[in-house]
């Protein structure tokens, strides 16, 4: 599985020494990803667009934005005429990644919509607001909602306590960072105040809140039918 969170910049840990594959190696992992896919019959199969994924990503660590673009927008394409939710939200993240302005606003819009509103990995879903967090000016409400957001998510999906504890961890770091950055808070109680004054702790209050974020991300101009794919949503265990 790919490693989708940055948890040591949200813990404030020192980056290890650069491990980064060299270019000819990013380049040999590609071409074995490309010979495994001209062995796949059939080429809109959801194998080869999570192997076209894989090659995405590694054109993004190669710096090759252009191509990744590229392949993001096709495999986003065949995901959603497929109904591959995974798939499309990681073309978004990469889409995000690879562009820059509006249209890596637009597209990391896209990507949080699909991610809460489909019962994805939760961690894709967590990174992908983790991305808005970034992005979001420190004395603006979006990366607290955000944050809350990522903690909903967690605790409704993740089932696997190994997995589900490290989340929980990770997401309340990071909303207690938002907390810090938003208004300078260092101490539980105020911290339990804020989300309090804040309403971070009501779904059916910071849900819609960032439904909105999302319409003013967007500007209008959605890639898809949010109605007609609200039908297909599945019910959350």
């Amino acid at each position: 599985m790919r490693d989708y969170l940055r948890v040591n910049e949200v813990q404030g840990a020192e980056c290890a020494a650069d491990a980064t594959p060299s270019h000819a190696a990013l380049e040999g992992q590609i071409q074995q990803l490309e010979s495994e896919i001209a062995q796949v019959a059939a080429l809109d199969s959801l194998t080869v667009q999570q192997k076209y994924l894989k090659i995405a990503y590694l054109r993004l660590d190669q710096g090759d934005a252009m191509a990744a673009t590229a392949i993001a927008r096709e495999v986003f394409t065949a995901a959603m005429a497929s109904m591959w939710w995974q798939e499309a939200t990681e073309a978004c993240d990469v889409l995000f990644q690879a562009q820059e302005g509006n249209a890596a606003v637009k597209a990391l819009a896209h990507g949080i919509w699909l991610g809460v509103t489909f019962p994805i990995d939760a961690e894709l879903s967590v990174a992908m607001l983790q991305h808005l967090i970034d992005e979001t000016p420190d004395n603006a409400d979006g990366a607290a909602v955000a944050a809350a957001v990522a903690c909903y998510l967690v605790d409704l999906r993740v089932n696997d306590t190994e997995k589900r504890d490290d989340l929980i961890f990770f997401t309340t770091q990071l909303l207690g960072q938002v907390a810090r950055r938003h208004s300078q808070i260092d101490e539980q109680e105020l911290f339990n105040f804020w989300v309090e004054r804040m309403q971070l702790d009501d779904p059916t209050k910071f849900l819609p809140r960032l439904a909105t974020i999302l319409d003013v991300l967007v500007a209008g101009d959605w890639w898809f039918d949010r109605d007609a794919l609200r039908d297909l949503i599945p019910e959350e265990g």
